[in-house]
């Protein structure tokens, strides 16, 4: 018998709340299934740079970015606690101490950050590591960002965090500046992640483009971090970040003067120069010396299509690149499963910017 039309009426609303319910319950129980994933909560995390955590410098380019990190990897849950070299060490790669004292060295936190980690067990201490026979000063060299690394999991993190054993990972950056091309050999934001898959500790490095102007504006830098922190939390969602046979290097392109990010590639490191440095003899026989762009030679092509380079600087995309400590030409991969792993999440689940 054909329905009346209030009883199609019924029916219909009948059929819309039976669905409605049947989508909140999955939404519920797919909660409930990812939501041990959805938080770096219970991950130890040390956070360095090599660009300092003094946030002192007009253009925003000694330490900033470190801070825009702890800001996100304590929001999504994470225990950080910074050690980080005392004064800028740019440009110091994989540079070590090796003999002398350290010391250790705090400052106050401006208004803005100051709050950032106060729920978390750490309360993301922050420290600068310097090198001199007295406490750290205004004129104090700092340690390099290998130096923090190995500090910090060598007694460093016990003494001053009462962390018992290693972190659980190590993040390095954000960098002002993206590291790519020969860059990513000079980096000290890289270096420290070398150290740390030196000693099986996993790592990532985080760099943020600067402007047109070349300032590094605080979008640039709280962008970088927004997506690392969710960068991170899917690896962890898919067990990858756990691996220490490379490191990550991600850069992340400007967003200011109206750009905008574009997906995560997967690249490599490009052969083409990016940071050529010149050298300028003074009248007095000392040399200037300088940093620019490389551009109008040879040296400064780029013949890979999958370099670093070309995508985050001329495509704007988010490139992570996979480093390893392994400097031996032609030398078989170990880690070819972990390699696949995290290049298909790169390629196919990484986070939309």
């Amino acid at each position: 018998m054909p329905l009346s039309p209030h009883r199609r009426r019924f029916a219909r609303i009948a059929a819309v709340l039976i669905l409605t319910a049947a989508l909140v319950g999955g939404a519920v129980s797919a909660t409930a299934h990812t939501s041990k994933h959805q938080s770096l909560r219970g991950l130890k995390i040390l956070l360095t740079n090599d660009d300092s955590m003094q946030d002192a410098r007009p253009n925003q380019s000694d330490g900033r970015g470190l801070y825009e990190i702890r800001k996100a990897l304590c929001a999504v849950g994470a225990d950080v606690v910074v050690i980080a070299p005392w004064s800028v060490q740019s440009g110091r790669g994989t540079a070590v101490t090796n003999s002398g004292t350290m010391q250790v060295g705090t400052k106050e936190l401006g208004a803005k950050y100051v709050n950032d980690c106060k729920d978390a067990p750490s309360k993301g201490l922050v420290f600068g590591l310097c090198v001199d026979i007295a406490p750290c000063s205004a004129t104090s060299p700092g340690a390099t960002p290998s130096d923090t690394v190995k500090f910090a999991t060598r007694g460093g993190l016990h003494d001053l965090a009462n962390w018992e054993g290693e972190p659980d990972l190590v993040v390095s950056g954000s960098n002002s500046g993206n590291n790519v091309a020969n860059s990513v050999t000079d980096s000290g934001t890289v270096g420290a992640t070398i150290a740390a898959i030196e000693d099986d500790i996993p790592a990532v490095a985080f760099s943020s483009a600067s402007n047109a102007a070349g300032v590094f504006p605080d979008s640039n830098y709280a962008a970088t971090a927004e997506w690392g922190a969710r960068f991170l939390i899917g690896l962890r969602s898919e067990g990858l970040l756990k691996q220490s046979k490379f490191a990550l290097n991600v850069n992340y392109p400007n967003i200011d003067d109206d750009k905008k990010a574009k997906k995560a590639v997967w690249a490599s490191i490009s052969d083409g120069m990016f940071a050529f440095h010149y050298y300028t003899r003074q009248p007095d026989g000392s040399y200037a010396v300088a940093i620019k762009l490389c551009s109008g030679l040879p040296t400064c092509e780029v013949t890979r299509p999958d370099a670093d380079k070309v995508w985050v600087i001329d495509k704007n995309h988010i490139t992570v690149v996979p480093i390893n400590w392994d400097r031996t030409y032609a030398h078989s991969v170990d880690g070819k499963r972990e390699l696949a792993k995290v290049k298909s999440f790169v390629e196919k689940k990484a986070p939309r910017p």
